[in-house]
């Protein structure tokens, strides 16, 4: 029996993308530039984020290898034979599917596309030491650039369908913040609460695309000392009577990802805890004003620092006060560039899309202790901003139970 290296396996139809053909020839037309001006013949991404930006194909690894090879002419999606024909109905391109019957044949479908001794393009913010040596031995390239910088920096700029996309995820992220907030009582266990929050966004995601895949959407719904980190993953704890909440819902809907993020109390907040959460809105509100075009995102930051000085509270500060929206998860890319902190100084511009979400952690055994976090999403538009996150936030709302 012959058994191929790879071959195309283009199995039924092109399946309904969450973005017409057009866009993602305009995405491809803007990468073709950034090529041209740095002298790069064909583009290896590797990277989830970058394929799915460039081909509406979200991979899922498994410890495979997965690329995209962009040439003046050619954009091929590269997959793995146990994926069969999901990859080609979900890109919008060419692909090529490889076989496991010889090792590295992944290499082999790429070098069918690129020919060797070209001047490659590959992400030096995702390609590994071993796979970039066999990106070497196998492509035998005249020179390599990392087009990675480059291609952040586009991807920073959206669309109008990329923010018509991005506005859809906001409402279902408010969907599963109310569904969330309806199930809070004492006695429900952390787990509970997520669940309801999950399954009300995915049942939202399905009725408003019907045609999408479903997954990787879900919930960190946080309670007590599980508030003090952004990110804690959920567990059983049971919620009490005055316990601080962290409400955190997360749509995915094509690889792209909204957010909403709440502070809440159940039934009773004290004084001192009250404090801690109206400083931290009135934050919020603050940064959320900053949000405008020419402003850069250190200024922003520098603003907020001093905001949370003045109150003597920025010492409780954790991270950065938010950042860019788009082809992002929690287990894949983001445009780095385009995050408030300190060190960044990017320029904000019409078409960005980017969060307010400033966060003060007060350790146990300190009145007002938790984690105090409000977020949303705003749009930067020619004279502003425009926040698509409906979900109130504040005292008034988010003592429940």
């Amino acid at each position: 029996m012959d058994r191929p290296e790879f071959y195309r396996f283009h199995n039924g139809e092109k399946a309904v993308q969450a973005f017409e053909a057009a866009e993602f020839d305009t995405r491809l037309a803007g990468l073709r530039k950034i090529m041209a001006e740095a002298g790069v013949e064909a583009c290896v991404f590797t990277s989830m984020h970058a394929i799915a930006y460039y081909s509406g194909f979200l991979y899922c690894a498994f410890g495979r290898p997965y690329g995209l090879v962009v040439t003046a002419t050619q954009d091929v999606t590269i997959s793995a034979g146990i994926d069969a024909g999901q990859p080609w109905r979900r890109s919008h391109g060419d692909n090529i599917t490889y076989t496991d019957w010889t090792r590295d044949n992944y290499w082999r479908a790429i070098l069918s596309v690129t020919g060797e001794g070209r001047v490659i393009g590959y992400e030096g913010d995702h390609l590994t030491l071993l796979q970039k040596t066999k990106l070497d031995g196998f492509l035998k390239p005249s020179k390599t650039v990392d087009i990675a910088p480059a291609t952040m920096v586009q991807r920073m700029h959206k669309s109008p369908a990329e923010i018509a996309l991005i506005r859809h995820g906001a409402q279902v992220a408010d969907v599963g913040g109310y569904a969330i907030r309806d199930a809070v009582k004492v006695g429900a266990r952390e787990i509970d609460v997520a669940m309801a929050g999950r399954d009300a966004m995915e049942l939202e995601i399905a009725k408003r695309f019907p045609d999408a895949e479903y997954r990787d959407s879900w919930v960190w719904f946080q309670s007590g000392v599980n508030t003090d980190g952004a990110h804690n993953p959920v567990t059983a704890r049971a919620l009490e009577t005055g316990d601080i909440l962290s409400l955190n819902t997360f749509p995915m809907i094509s690889a792209y990802y909204t957010a909403l993020e709440r502070t809440m109390f159940v039934r009773e907040v004290d004084d001192a805890c009250l404090k801690i959460w109206e400083a931290n809105v009135a934050a919020h509100e603050y940064g959320m004003s900053l949000l405008q075009p020419g402003a850069s995102c250190a200024e922003i930051t520098h603003k907020i620092n001093a905001f949370f000085e003045e109150r003597q509270l920025l010492q409780y500060r954790t991270f950065g006060y938010g950042h860019s929206f788009g082809v992002l998860s929690h287990y894949y890319g983001r445009e780095a560039g385009l995050e408030l902190r300190e060190d960044i100084d990017t320029v904000l511009e019409p078409g960005m899309v980017i969060s307010m979400e400033p966060m003060l952690t007060i350790a146990e055994g300190n009145p007002g202790a938790g984690g105090y976090r409000e977020h949303d999403i705003l749009v930067i538009t020619e004279d502003g901003n425009d926040n698509i996150t409906g979900y109130p936030y504040g005292p008034e709302f988010n003592v429940v139970g």
